[in-house]
């Protein structure tokens, strides 16, 4: 069974002050998320990722089309039950604690009072909230609100969670803690479906990603399949506090760090630039072929197709939606 079965959801919003205007915010989607996968909604500001994560919330209605989250419609009160969604700018009562914020969040929740603070504290550890868990949320920065936000999304264990941009506002370390939540998630067997623009967060955790922009899926592909396309290059990093003028002449991209120089040269002239380190006594460290990025699919997917194009890209588009809808 599919955790997520998006059929032409469509929304558009009242625009303007005297003379109102329809304006197109998410056109009509169509997309599947399976069981146990972990999906990145990606897209730059504005592209529609947070209205997606709301109607499928069921915070705003659609215009258009329908969902089924777990099987169920909508509008089913057991949904409500299975999901866990932690929002782009949480709000939260300030003047409570962690501790009782996640209290009053497990009641909400209908989790028995028997066992109930075991798992609030159990949940405070997971996110690193342990020695904070008696303060006053209104004293806590932003990084630790999104720590809060991101347990109260767990509390109740359940089968599918939301994310809308999870990593906003959290350090270096923040975001490797989300990360490894994430992947324990996964590991329990759970569907997460999250939305972001670091794209090093996407291509580190998901398993499928879709790219959304101006309200319309761009793309949807297996982040396996869209980073080991290779693109004619090799990488060569070797030991050297200059690059070889022999690199040079074989149109080699180099710079050098520290002891260290990172050259690019065409997979073509692969052997002639190792024949240059050869005869410079140069120590070889590593030899891997360039492979396509996430960068690269995201900014293909965004850029606007040339007028003669038009329909071969909307025709692309149609059969990767086809494809990522299970259809």
């Amino acid at each position: 069974m599919a955790a997520i079965e998006i059929l032409d959801l469509e929304k558009s919003y009242l625009v303007g002050f005297w003379r109102k205007r329809q304006k197109l915010a998410l056109r009509p989607l169509r997309l599947t998320i399976e069981e146990g996968e972990v999906f990145g909604f990606l897209g730059p500001n504005g592209a529609g990722k947070t209205t997606t994560l709301k109607l499928l919330m069921g915070l705003v209605f659609p215009t258009a089309g329908t969902a089924r989250i777990l099987g169920k419609n909508l509008d089913d009160p057991e949904v409500k039950s299975q999901v866990g969604f932690l929002p782009e700018q949480p709000y939260f009562y300030d003047h409570l604690s962690a501790r009782e914020l996640l209290n009053y969040y497990g009641q909400l929740s209908g989790m028995p009072a028997k066992g109930r603070s075991a798992r609030v504290e159990q949940m405070l550890a997971r996110v690193g909230l342990s020695d904070s868990a008696g303060l006053q949320l209104r004293k806590f920065s932003k990084g630790m609100l999104q720590r809060v936000g991101l347990a109260q999304a767990i509390l109740h264990d359940p089968k599918l969670v939301f994310l809308d941009e999870p990593m906003s506002g959290l350090d270096p370390m923040g975001r490797r803690e989300v990360r490894d939540l994430i992947q324990q998630l996964r590991n329990e067997g759970k569907t997460v479906f999250f939305s972001t623009h670091i794209l090093s967060d996407a291509e580190a955790l998901c398993d499928r990603v879709g790219i959304i922009h101006q309200g319309e899926l761009r793309g949807v592909g297996a982040v396996a399949d869209l980073t080991s396309e290779t693109r004619g290059k090799v990488e060569i990093i070797f030991y050297s506090q200059t690059v070889p003028v022999g690199l040079t002449s074989l149109g080699a991209e180099a710079r050098v760090s520290g002891d260290m120089v990172n050259a690019v040269v065409p997979e073509e002239q692969q052997d002639a630039a190792l024949e240059v380190l050869r005869r410079e006594r140069l120590r070889l460290i590593s030899l891997t072929p360039v492979r396509s990025s996430l960068e690269e699919y995201y900014i293909q997917k965004l850029q606007p197709a040339e007028a003669g194009d038009d329909a071969r890209a909307d025709d692309s588009r149609d059969k990767e939606n086809r494809k990522g809808a299970g259809v």
